[in-house]
């Protein structure tokens, strides 16, 4: 009788290493598949277009401030490091866009700064972040 118990549970179990073997196969297709979004960290007072446009791909944003800081990957970086500190966050998620969001009261030469150092890193991409009327 005590023979015919245990195997009655033992017939009675579910084998839960085929669900397992799903979940991490899914969880590893979600890691993958997700884009990460290198954000510049900083809230800039961007202008004002009529005619903005939403670029959908966008990954890396750098910020300009009013005083001429530039932020990027939530840090502040001098203008001479854009290039390199791009190129180390193209090698972890490449990309060909880069979007700049300058404050409207930002020089206008440092932008044109941070749009070479862009182009040096290989990017000919580039959008300028405004506000929509």
């Amino acid at each position: 009788m005590a023979r015919n118990r245990n195997r009655e549970e033992e017939d009675a179990s579910i084998d839960m290493t085929p669900m397992l073997d799903i979940v991490f196969i899914m969880l590893i297709f979600f890691i993958v598949t997700t884009s990460f979004v290198k954000e510049a960290g900083i809230q800039v007072n961007k202008p004002e277009a009529n005619q903005a446009n939403k670029e959908p791909s966008a990954n890396i944003f750098i910020a300009i401030r009013d005083t001429g800081e530039v932020w990027m990957d939530k840090r502040q970086v001098d203008v001479e490091r854009v290039a390199a500190n791009l190129e180390r966050m193209l090698a972890e998620q490449p990309t060909d866009l880069v979007v700049i969001q300058a404050d409207k009261e930002a020089e206008h030469g440092r932008v044109v700064e941070v749009m070479d150092q862009i182009k040096e890193a290989g990017i000919d991409k580039i959008s300028i972040a405004a506000e929509t009327n």
